[in-house]
């Protein structure tokens, strides 16, 4: 069976049919995972393709992307579509996979359509096929991978997420289609009045299927009679634009992976105090045909968890709401719902019911404790041991309360109830807070006490990368972990790691976007040699590009991968008064909203050769030529701070946040390096006033050869782009 047969040229098949992508360059949408660069896009033009699961709503192209690679790959692509084929036909296509791979070498890809829809063991016996080489599997579905395909699949396939397409995406299909003289209506002038192919692209809600299937209606019932002659004008009115696509499409499905999404945005939106997001939230779902009593049990919970004790009140509005609706039911009953949704969202807020879970989690760390013997049942066995004996009856107390022991006396003094400062909890906070500590004055040594922590793991990125980096030192593994703390990268995101160095910042952002696209810039043969050794141990498709600068411009360099979504550096910045034209590049690197993240040693505020000296003449010598080194008159290489740094960045059109962070490392003064130092740096500066060898000569009879302390202040750097410039 073929999903893709006799597909171009059929005048009879439906529009949405004819005008699927035959190439990833027709392809429209989902740049995060096809756009260029992306990894899924080169292993489909490199046809080395392994296992993949396409995952995301109706219309956004799943069976589409499967069709292009299977105008694009020499491996045979046969389809399944799992509504209509069971065991029997998958039976059939591994055993001509199997044929093919053994006479004739010849790999196979399957596509499954709609895999979700088989059950887990008909899923089970894809598994050892998949495994051993004998097909590739694509999968297609609508529902969560990770909920409704088997595991063990999921754990051998690379998971890519297509969502739904935006109107621009709408258009350029429209517009295709339009164009297209051979699959399309290209054939024919087709125009609209103005408003109504926005207006059909609107309404289809970023599903590609029901705004061909809608322009299809329209252009066809237009003419009094279709097709016209070639060359005639077809004029599409507002009217007809309404007519063809009259609801608008609800990605929606009750039993869908979008179901629990879209009730995880209520609940979060009451919890966050924002009544017109619940409320938006809340008529989707019931637009959609969500069941009402679902969403009055969501809000049961809600009512208890998050408004709790703030407001007790709360659970009883929910639940009377909950009665009245059963008696009222739809449509009336939505006053009902949006009564008990709107007073969750403006009700105070106290999480503090969660507290239940502190004592669930002190039972399963403790030891076996023994009930107080105060607090045992005293109507079976008092007499002969005593149980019950010295319980205070609170009732008979002043207020119905008194202080004594309720706790296991190993818990004596564990708080799990913290009562917040909102609505009703603040009131009786004070008083809660007061009893406590009575309670711990009181407490004594009971006499019963007894001794009764989507693309799969790979398993060898994740070794490369440990590997990679195990010789740095501490200061710079911070350096490295408070550098990507700052900044999101998604899975699929483009970065560029720039003046790379051995690999410091490349293997982690190699490991936080494994579908994206990680380059790798440095200037140094041996930087370059050293991150292309460990590379090579990847996968072709897994590996950072490692690029020589050859240009005399990042932009140049990288000009076809343009724009990135991250641009990673450390030490760009080194020579701060000659750095304007490189912030004007990094700008130009980035897309709209894109990060810059940097990480920026700040010379003027770390150590300097003169802490290393006692007091003398040399030392006098040093702190001279550093008061020079360091000032604004000083080289480009030390004259800067941070503010300078901040002053560039925001100046070139990035809104900036700059924190530092201080390390110190042992560093081995050879009689080389301190020469360098006092030759280079601070001779320039002092000229003839001070004698350098001499100052040479004793700062290599003092220190050299011997490891001390240096400490180091670093620049973090986050410097997002502004959308123009």
């Amino acid at each position: 069976m073929n999903l893709f047969e006799n597909s171009q040229g059929s005048s009879h098949h439906p529009l949405a049919y004819r005008m699927r992508p035959r190439t990833l360059d027709e392809y429209v949408g989902q740049d995060h995972i096809v756009g260029q660069g992306r990894l899924l896009r080169r292993a489909i033009q490199a046809d080395q393709l392994s296992s993949i699961i396409l995952y995301g709503p109706p219309g956004t192209g799943k069976t589409t992307l499967a069709r292009v690679i299977a105008n694009t790959t020499e491996s045979h692509f046969s389809t399944i579509n799992a509504v209509l084929s069971g065991v029997k036909e998958l039976r059939y296509e591994i055993e001509e996979a199997s044929r093919r791979l053994s006479l004739y070498s010849k790999r196979t890809i399957l596509f499954i359509d709609e895999v979700h829809r088989w059950n887990k063991s008909q899923q089970d016996a894809l598994l050892p096929w998949v495994e051993n080489g004998t097909f590739i599997l694509i999968g297609a579905t609508t529902e969560n991978p990770y909920f409704e395909v088997n595991s063990a699949l999921v754990s051998r396939s690379r998971i890519f997420q297509l969502t739904s397409l935006t109107s621009d995406d709408l258009l350029k299909i429209a517009e295709a289609t339009l164009k297209d003289k051979e699959r399309g209506y290209g054939q024919w002038r087709v125009s609209f009045e103005k408003g109504a192919l926005e207006h059909i692209v609107d309404i289809a809600n970023g599903d590609a299927r029901s705004l061909l299937n809608a322009l299809e209606l329209a252009v066809e019932t237009s003419p009094e009679k279709f097709p016209p002659p070639p060359g005639e004008k077809i004029f599409i009115t507002q009217e007809a634009a309404e007519e063809s696509i009259q609801r608008k499409v609800v990605l929606y499905d009750k039993e869908g992976d979008y179901h629990f999404d879209v009730i995880s945005a209520f609940i979060k939106s009451i919890r966050g105090s924002d009544s017109d997001a619940t409320l938006y939230w809340l008529a989707k779902m019931v637009r959609s045909g969500e069941d009402p009593k679902y969403i009055f049990r969501r809000m049961l919970i809600s009512a208890a968890e998050d408004i709790g004790l703030a407001d007790p009140n709360a659970i009883n509005v929910v639940a009377s709401s909950a009665t009245a609706f059963d008696r009222v039911g739809l449509p009336e009953g939505s006053f009902h719902l949006t009564l008990a949704a709107l007073y969750l969202a403006s009700a105070p807020k106290s999480n503090s019911t969660l507290a239940f879970y502190d004592a669930l989690k002190a039972i399963e760390e403790e030891s076996a404790s023994e009930v107080p013997n105060h607090l045992k049942d005293a109507s079976r066995d008092k007499k002969g041991f005593g149980h019950g004996e010295g319980y205070l009856y609170p009732h008979a107390y002043q207020n119905h309360w008194v202080a004594q022991q309720y706790l296991p006396t190993p818990l004596q003094g564990k708080v799990f109830y913290n009562p917040t400062e909102m609505g009703y909890e603040g009131k009786i906070r004070e008083e809660v807070i007061e009893r406590r500590e009575a309670q711990l004055e009181v407490s004594a040594e009971d006499p019963f006490v007894g001794n009764l922590t989507y693309s799969p793991d790979d398993n060898l990125r994740d070794m490369w990368v440990e590997r990679s980096s195990r010789d740095l030192s501490s200061f710079l593994i911070l350096l490295k972990n408070s550098l990507y703390s700052k900044i999101k990268i998604e899975r699929h995101s483009k970065v560029a790691v720039l003046n790379g160095g051995h690999g410091l910042l490349v293997w982690e952002a190699l490991r936080r976007a494994p579908e994206g696209l990680v380059v790798a810039t440095t200037t140094n043969q041996e930087h370059f040699h050293h991150m292309e050794h460990y590379s090579q141990t990847l996968p072709s498709l897994e590996r950072p590009q490692v690029r020589l600068l050859k240009e005399d411009s990042y932009t140049k360099e990288l000009k076809e991968l343009i724009p990135f979504e991250a641009v990673i550096g450390r030490n760009l910045f080194s020579r701060l008064d000659e750095s304007k034209e490189l912030a004007q590049e990094l700008y130009q690197l980035l897309k709209g909203g894109g990060v810059l993240a940097l990480a920026e040693v700040i010379p003027s505020a770390g150590s300097r050769l003169s802490h290393l000296i006692k007091d003398g003449e040399i030392k006098e010598s040093l702190q001279y030529g550093e008061k020079l080194l360091y000032s604004k008159e000083g080289p480009s290489l030390t004259n800067w701070e941070t503010q300078d740094l901040t002053a560039l960045l925001e100046a070139n059109n990035f809104e900036v946040e700059l924190s530092t962070m201080q390390g110190a490392e042992e560093r081995l003064f050879t009689k080389e390096l301190l020469t360098s130092w006092i030759t280079n740096s601070y001779q320039p500066i002092w000229g003839d006033k001070i004698d350098s060898k001499k100052v040479i000569t004793s700062l290599v009879a003092t220190l050299a050869n011997k490891r001390l302390p240096w400490h180091q202040v670093v620049a973090i750097v986050t410097a997002r782009k502004r959308s123009s410039y």
